[in-house]
């Protein structure tokens, strides 16, 4: 099944259906296919002029945890040239394994559902570094940044490393969101960088709390793409580089109208007011008319998040819709189960629906997602976000295409702050 495909199945059906194997072993990788993975990852690594700068990782061999900003699928080849001869088990979101469960697996993949909690996956980072003696390569972002700077980082990431006491790098990447955006993938010419870091010693993590390490993490996961582009002098003149740029900046900040922004080209603009922007070659702001309220692109992104902060704590957000339905259970595709009502507030999602007679309905608390997946012109499908439990992952996408879901992604991120405060 293609990815892109739409496959009805009734809840019942879907239900039972086998289960992704969530708690088999990572593999070694195979060793004819370490030749094909370098086959894979060099050559757009060499066509980026990607430099790995390395610091402190002289002499650290064995088995250890490496944690990698995220994106764009360029990190993973980056990763490959970075950790050279060596081989990884890397922690692989589950629609990464769709079509291809078998090969994933043979190349050392371990399948994650994102943002829910998981023991299994201490397990298999244990066996990864101990048995294995392999790197761990994780992503703790969990998806693709979605302007170039880093997103949230789990607290639970500093009490694994305390839990392990295993040695930590990082693996920071520099200008892959540049070139290749999530709000639009079309591949552009830049020149990439990395810095690999070694972190904590096995030693360091018995002096440190789990604050102080998570602190020590935020602090080597600062990036900055747009900064980045502005200081190295990067030129990207792509006819299109501000087209979709819209999903991400969706709130005008000269008319405060939601949903009424538009992108094309190299220009950005209101539907509403009309007010228009235009991004430089460089990824600056500009409007062509009037003050530019935002040049930085993450500037105008942080800024929504506090606008949708004040909506929380006035009592008034509450976004309701209704979606399309996708259920993930396996690796063999997506299920479409119908259409149904979302609601999301201050107490989290509440998912209903009558599928085919049934009636059935999913909820997830505040405090259960520290974040949400979010997808743009998902192969097709359009906008969409996700959810998961243990043994299956919805795909929901608004039928109202003018619904941005970024604010969905701030929404989900600013209440479980606000909740987790409260505690």
């Amino acid at each position: 099944m293609k990815i892109s495909d739409i496959v009805p199945m009734t809840l019942e059906e879907v239900n039972k259906l086998e289960r992704f194997d969530m708690v088999e072993l990572p593999r070694k990788a195979k060793w004819f296919l370490r030749p094909v993975s370098w086959l894979l990852a060099f050559p757009e690594v060499w066509e980026c002029h990607t430099k790995v700068r390395k610091h402190g990782m002289k002499g650290l061999k064995g088995g250890y945890l490496l944690l990698c900003n995220h994106n764009s699928f360029l990190d993973f080849k980056v990763a490959t040239k970075a950790i050279f001869p060596r081989s990884a088990n890397y922690v692989v979101a589950i629609d990464g394994f769709i079509n291809r469960e078998n090969l994933l697996r043979n190349v050392g993949c371990i399948c994650k559902r994102k943002f829910i909690s998981d023991i299994g996956i201490v397990k298999q980072i244990r066996y990864s570094v101990t048995k294995n003696h392999y790197i761990c390569a994780l992503y703790p972002e969990a998806r693709y940044s979605l302007v170039g700077t880093t997103a949230i980082l789990p607290d639970s990431l500093g009490k694994m490393v305390k839990l392990f006491k295993f040695p930590v790098a990082t693996l920071i990447c520099h200008g892959d969101h540049l070139r290749q955006p999530v709000w639009n993938l079309h591949k552009r010419k830049v020149r990439t960088s990395a810095d690999m870091t070694f972190l904590f010693s096995p030693e360091d993590i018995d002096k440190l709390s789990v604050d102080e390490i998570n602190a020590k993490i935020r602090e080597a996961f600062y990036y900055d793409d747009y900064k980045y582009q502005v200081d190295n002098n990067i030129i990207i003149d792509y006819k299109d580089r501000a087209k979709g740029l819209h999903k991400m900046l969706y709130i005008c900040p000269n008319c405060g109208s939601e949903h009424d922004m538009h992108s094309d080209g190299n220009k950005l603009w209101c539907d509403h007011c009309h007010k228009t922007y235009e991004m430089d070659t460089l990824g600056r702001l500009k409007a062509t008319e009037g003050k530019t309220e935002f040049e930085h692109i993450p500037d105008w992104f942080e800024w929504e998040r506090v606008q949708v902060h004040k909506e929380i704590e006035s009592g008034k957000y509450r976004e309701e819709m209704e979606v399309d339905i996708d259920s993930l259970p396996n690796s063999t595709g997506f299920y479409r189960l119908g259409k149904g009502t979302l609601l999301h507030d201050e107490t989290g999602f509440h998912l209903r629906a009558i599928i085919d007679g049934t009636e059935f309905k999913a909820e997830k608390n505040p405090l259960e997602n520290y974040g949400v997946h979010v997808e743009y012109d998902y192969f097709g499908k359009g906008d969409g976000f996700s959810f998961s439990y243990p043994n299956d992952t919805y795909y929901l996408f608004p039928t109202n295409k003018r619904y941005n879901v970024t604010k969905i992604h701030f929404a989900v991120e600013e209440l479980y702050k606000i909740k987790s405060k409260a505690l």
